[in-house]
C-alpha cells in the first residue's frame, strides 16, 4: 500500500516543483536513474507503465526506494483503467497519473486515499475531476495547450492545481513561462532523462541536470 497520503504527495509536488518521469525495462538501469534523480534533489518519480512486465520492474524499484532512498515518493503513470491502477497500488504506488480522465480510476484511487492526477484538456474535465477529489490535474499534452491555457484557467478557478506534462523543457525560459502562468508543478520526461544519458550511462550528468532544474524552479518561485 501507499506509504504517503495524497495530501503529502500533493504538498511534495508543490514544494519540489518537478516530477521526473521515465520508463526502462531494465531494473538496474531504473535504479540508477532513480538514485541520480534522488541525489539531485528530486523527491518524486513517475514510472510510466509503457512496456511488458512494467509492473514487475516497478514493484522491485519501489522496494529499492523504500529501502535505500528515504523520502522518495514513487508513483506510476500512463495508467488507463482502474484494474491497472489497483495493480500498481497493490505494489505500493504512492500516486497514479493518467493520460485521460476516467471516473473508474478516481473511484479506485479514492477508495485507498491515493493521489490520482488525470490528464484533462478542458475546464469541464478539470471541474469534474475536482468534484471527484482530484488535488492536482495533469495538463496533457502540455505543448499543445501552452502556458496561456493555465493562466486562463486560473482566472475563474484560482484553486485549481495544474501539472503540465509534455512540452516542458528544462530551461529557464520554458520553466519561467509555465510557473509564471500558474503551474503547480511540472512533469518532465525525455527532455530531462534523455536517450543520450541512458545510452552513455551518464547518471552523474543526470544528477547535475536535476539539481540545476530544481534550482531554476526554486529561483522562479521565490522571485
Amino acid at each position: 500500500m501507499a506509504r504517503y497520503s495524497r495530501i503529502e504527495v500533493a504538498l511534495t509536488m508543490k514544494e519540489n516543483g518537478m516530477v521526473p518521469l521515465f520508463f526502462h525495462s531494465d531494473l538496474e538501469i531504473s535504479k540508477k536513474v532513480l538514485k541520480a534523480c534522488y541525489d539531485g534533489g528530486a523527491r518524486l518519480m513517475e514510472f510510466t507503465s509503457r512496456g511488458d512486465f512494467a509492473h514487475e520492474v516497478f514493484g522491485a524499484l519501489n522496494k529499492y526506494a523504500l529501502a535505500e532512498l528515504p523520502g522518495m515518493i514513487l508513483g506510476v503513470g500512463s495508467i488507463t483503467d482502474a484494474a491497472a491502477a489497483s495493480l500498481y497500488m497493490s505494489l505500493g504506488a504512492n500516486f497514479i497519473v493518467t493520460p485521460v480522465f476516467r471516473e473508474d480510476i478516481a473511484i479506485a484511487c479514492n477508495r485507498r486515499k491515493v493521489l490520482w492526477s488525470p490528464g484533462c484538456g478542458t475546464l469541464t474535465e478539470i471541474a469534474r475531476a475536482e468534484e471527484l477529489g482530484c488535488e492536482v490535474v495533469k495538463l496533457f499534452p502540455g505543448d499543445i495547450y501552452g502556458p496561456e491555457f493555465i493562466k486562463a484557467i486560473k482566472g475563474p478557478c484560482p484553486w485549481t492545481n495544474i501539472m503540465p506534462t509534455g512540452g516542458v523543457l528544462p530551461t529557464i525560459e520554458s520553466l519561467t513561462s509555465w510557473f509564471n502562468a500558474g503551474a503547480y508543478c511540472v512533469g518532465i520526461g525525455s527532455q530531462l532523462i534523455s536517450k543520450d544519458i541512458l545510452d552513455n550511462n551518464d547518471f552523474e550528468g543526470l544528477k547535475t541536470k536535476v539539481s540545476q532544474v530544481l534550482d531554476i524552479i526554486n529561483n522562479i518561485k521565490n522571485k
